[in-house]
């Protein structure tokens, strides 16, 4: 998908400054800034190095900043937040910001047209940097100023006599080690000299974490400048890397780049705008996590690898696309993971042990174990490897297991403790649980069917029938459990969670999983009300609101401190991975009626790839109008589940072109817009 801004917004600084880009690595790291180059976040960087990967972050050069010099003078490219100002002011040159494969800049200054390119190497901590001069009426000049950070990517860093100034230079590679247990840096420049200068540079602002109640300054070191000469038809190729740059090639390195990313776009079917910007914004978060294992990063930019959103991931991300190889192997890393009977809620950052504190992640596994073996029919990897696994997880959840997770007499699934948020409404601020949900909550009831029926059918595949039925029974019991412990009459739909003594009936997201999972717990008259309530009180353009409007607790808008965005993280507040199961659940309920519907809802998407994350799908939207989004600019399961429903389903829609294209945000009337699918185009 072509995704292009003109000088209307690239020099407009206020619209400009809060669309970013981000381009990873493939190990958990990235560069990443805004659609200007002025970094808004502590988390953008040029080079931000996945030191264990996925994890271990580090924001190692935060910028390299262009000046030029012509005959009509200096010309500053580069952009930064001070207090009470910007400087310099390089958007005002900034003509053009394209996103194809790569994010691509033109700049016009000083009777030069000068092209950028930013390329994030697949499986290293390598970052390119490509210029192009299009244009130029004489030889010019071109510095380059690298500001260095190194420093952890959740941290700031300020001027300190700690760090090493001391600078290696050598056939136009830059070295510095900024400190003992930094990565080194390399930044190769060819045909370049070297000015060594040494200075901090002071009071960065970042705009969207003092937004975000954080800390929000910062200073920089600049160890020096390079400078070379440039004529009109040149290129000149940079690399910034943790790894020497000799004798490589990064026009070379970035060919190989295109290469591979073309390559995914050729194993999906019916490659239109949106299939193509959304496999392309999957592959961002598939990583390795050594050479035999993978993993899923949740978000971009502040999440690791957590086991619930690589689950629920894993089928959009890797199973419709066909990356099936990547896909054994995060089964497999989770896998042999697991702790009585849980896979991991998180690893750590630092490679500390991993945390445990979830109920519903290790329940989602069974479905992405599903959904892997109807993709692959990879029966002996499923019954060899993961099997056991399976089993293992049953018998500890049968008998009990950390934070009280146990089966009741009534079959059904009870979680929770106090203190402590196991659902994957999970904000919690210092002692206070926003959500603790503790009992038996409906979707994880419902994943609890899920996951004995799916080992009923495994242990079938695999010709236990004795043992199969037995798990068919338990099955059974829950189904009927549910169904009778659920069904809130007064309400037309089901209970949020059941308590020791009380039954929640917060009209929440959480109910439609009973119609969604691969096995559904609901049918007919009840599961048409379910649907119905959703989508009076929940449904929005860009996904459901996890908590309806007219409830007591409901929170419009997410912003302000820590404190104010986690109180309103799941009491209200839209998340778009929920159109998933939404589809699914419409699909289900509706048949072929529902496939006109869920279509125009999915087209009509488009518009939010141009205004935050580019080319990507936020985590977060507020719950009321215009839904500007919020939290992670890039989400795996919003982009997963939008990609897997499209494909599993066949959704055919119409291409997003220049219409999507040139949208800004609109109300919720005015965005329900035209756009329909012939039911002769859908492909069932």
């Amino acid at each position: 998908m072509n995704l292009t801004f003109d000088q209307s917004v690239t020099q407009n600084f206020e619209r400009a400054v809060e669309r970013e880009w981000i381009e990873t690595n493939g190990l958990g790291g990235w560069a990443s800034s805004s659609l200007i180059g002025l970094n808004t976040r502590r988390y953008h960087g040029l080079l931000v190095a996945a030191t264990k990967p996925p994890v271990g972050r580090v924001v190692l050069l935060s910028k390299l900043d262009e000046t030029l010099y012509t005959r009509q003078g200096k010309f500053d490219l580069g952009c930064n937040q001070y207090v009470g100002s910007v400087y310099p002011q390089g958007y005002v040159h900034l003509t053009r910001f394209e996103k194809t494969l790569f994010p691509e800049f033109t700049y016009e200054a000083g009777g030069v047209t000068l092209k950028k390119t930013v390329v994030a190497v697949a499986g290293e901590n390598t970052t390119l940097i490509l210029y192009e001069v299009v244009k130029a009426e004489d030889a010019f000049t071109l510095e380059l100023l690298p500001l260095v950070a190194s420093r952890d990517y959740h941290s700031l860093v300020h001027a300190n006599p700690n760090l090493n100034g001391y600078v290696h230079f050598e056939e136009g590679v830059f070295h510095q080690k900024p400190y003992p247990l930094s990565p080194d840096l390399f930044i190769g420049v060819p045909g370049s000299a070297f000015e060594h200068r040494g200075h901090w540079y002071h009071n960065f602002q970042y705009r969207a974490e003092m937004q975000r109640g954080m800390d929000f300054r910062e200073d920089l070191f600049c160890p020096g400048n390079f400078r070379l000469t440039l004529r009109e038809g040149d290129r000149l190729g940079i690399i910034v890397s943790t790894q020497p740059p000799f004798g490589r090639d990064a026009w070379e390195l970035a060919h190989h780049e295109r290469t591979r990313r073309e390559q995914l776009l050729q194993n999906v079917p019916l490659p239109n705008n949106l299939i193509r910007t959304l496999t392309l914004a999957a592959d961002q978060f598939v990583v390795k996590r050594d050479e035999r294992l993978n993993s899923i990063i949740a978000g971009y930019h502040w999440f690791s690898d957590w086991g619930r959103d690589t689950m629920i991931s894993l089928p959009g991300l890797c199973l419709v696309t066909g990356r099936f190889e990547e896909a054994r192997r995060i089964l497999l890393a989770f896998a042999r993971h697991t702790s009585q009977g849980m896979l991991p809620n998180r690893f750590s950052d630092w490679g500390e042990e991993p945390q445990y504190n979830n109920v519903d992640a290790t329940l989602w596994f069974f479905v992405a174990v599903h959904q892997y073996q109807e993709y692959t029919q990879d029966h002996d990897f499923v019954r060899n490897e993961i099997m056991p696994v399976l089993k293992d997880i049953l018998d500890w959840y049968g008998r009990g297991t950390r934070y009280n997770i146990h089966v009741e007499e009534d079959g059904l699934l009870y979680a929770g403790i106090p203190g402590e948020q196991l659902t994957w409404m999970d904000a919690k601020v210092d002692n206070w649980v926003v959500t603790p949900r503790q009992g038996k909550p409906v979707e994880v009831n419902a994943l609890w069917y899920n996951a004995l029926t799916i080992y009923a059918r495994l242990l079938r595949f695999s010709g236990d029938e004795v043992r199969s039925l037995y798990y068919t029974a338990r099955a059974d019991k829950v189904l009927e459990a549910f169904n009778d412990t659920f069904w809130n009459e007064d309400k037309q739909c089901l209970y949020d969670y059941i308590g020791d003594n009380f039954r929640n009936d917060a009209i929440r997201p959480n109910q439609l999983f009973a119609l969604s999972l691969p096995f559904a717990l609901v049918s007919g008259e009840r599961a048409k009300k379910i649907l119905k309530v959703c989508e009076d009180k929940l449904l929005t353009p860009v996904g459901l609101r996890s908590l309806s409007a007219d409830h007591v607790e409901y929170q419009a808008h997410y912003e302000g401190n820590l404190w104010s965005r986690d109180g309103a993280y799941h009491q209200g507040t839209v998340w778009s991975w929920l159109l998933g199961p939404y589809v699914d659940a419409v699909l289900r309920v509706k048949g072929a009626a529902g496939r006109k519907e869920v279509g125009n809802l999915l087209q009509n998407f488009g518009f939010h790839f141009r205004e935050a994350g580019i080319g990507t799908v936020s985590e977060i939207f507020d719950a009321e109008a215009p839904h500007p989004p919020r939290g992670c600019i890039a989400q795996s399961w919003s982009v997963a589940e939008l990609l897997r429903v499209i494909l599993q389903h066949r959704l055919y829609e119409q291409p997003v072109g220049d219409h999507a294209a040139s949208t800004e945000r609109r109300s919720f009337s005015e965005r329900r817009v035209d756009v329909e699918i012939p039911v002769d185009q859908v492909k069932s």
